[in-house]
């Protein structure tokens, strides 16, 4: 399996957020969604055995919670679905952060899935999402939408009656889209939807879904990597 990096912070989004996770970030991503701030994982990494992972990972406990992200993990499904077999007998709470537009089928029920459905604002890889992948998602689920604009609001807003999400998963994530060039101040400035204004749309409208704002782009200076 291809690694780009495995550290431990505070998870920065979803349900989640604020509590201490590690993140195992694997290399490659078959999308180029234009508010990316992961480009850096689209190529290269390092390959490491499923026993060296589990024992980077049980070097940073007693955080029992991990996170898949990427890139797109489930490139790497072949490797990945076994490694979360190990972690899941040893007690670990599992997420993945993925697009949906791999199969998920496969993906074990205990398995948080975080799936980034893909919304106008994100260009090319807009519509990409895998529309069997709704009948693998379950109440231990989210779906999130990263918002550029209007557009995308009002799609995700659609995408979300039409599939009924609400019954479905476990929460509904609206997280506005970051700068791909934002200063180096912790700040709203740096989101190209001002997240009062998304507020007020979603208090307008009665939208039944959670605020999420990437908390670590707060903590920490917004381009900084590995936290």
């Amino acid at each position: 399996m291809y690694l780009i990096e495995l550290y431990k912070s505070v998870q920065g989004e979803s349900s989640f957020a604020g509590l201490p996770c590690i993140f195992v970030r694997l290399a490659g991503c078959n999308l180029r969604c234009s508010w990316c701030d992961s480009e850096y994982t689209f190529t290269g990494g390092k390959p490491f055995t499923q026993e060296e992972i589990v024992a980077q990972i049980e070097a940073l406990s007693p955080c029992k919670l991990v996170e898949f992200t990427g890139g797109e993990p489930m490139l790497q499904a072949k490797e990945l679905l076994p490694l979360m077999d190990v972690l899941l007998a040893q007690g670990y709470e599992l997420m993945i952060e993925t697009s949906g537009e791999r199969p998920l089928e496969l993906v074990p029920k205990a398995v948080h899935k975080i799936v980034d459905v893909k919304c106008p604002g994100a260009g090319s890889a807009a519509n990409s999402f895998r529309m069997e992948n709704l009948g693998a998602l379950t109440l231990n689920d989210e779906v999130k939408f990263v918002l550029t604009d209007r557009r995308d609001y009002e799609f995700a807003k659609a995408f979300i009656a039409e599939h009924e999400l609400r019954v479905k998963v476990g929460g509904i994530l609206l997280s506005p889209a970051f700068s791909k060039s934002p200063s180096p101040l912790r700040t709203t400035e740096n989101a190209t939807l001002d997240p009062r204004t998304l507020v007020e749309w979603m208090m307008e409208d009665g939208v039944d879904a959670r605020l999420s704002l990437q908390i670590h782009k707060f903590i920490w200076e917004p381009q900084k990597k590995g936290v």
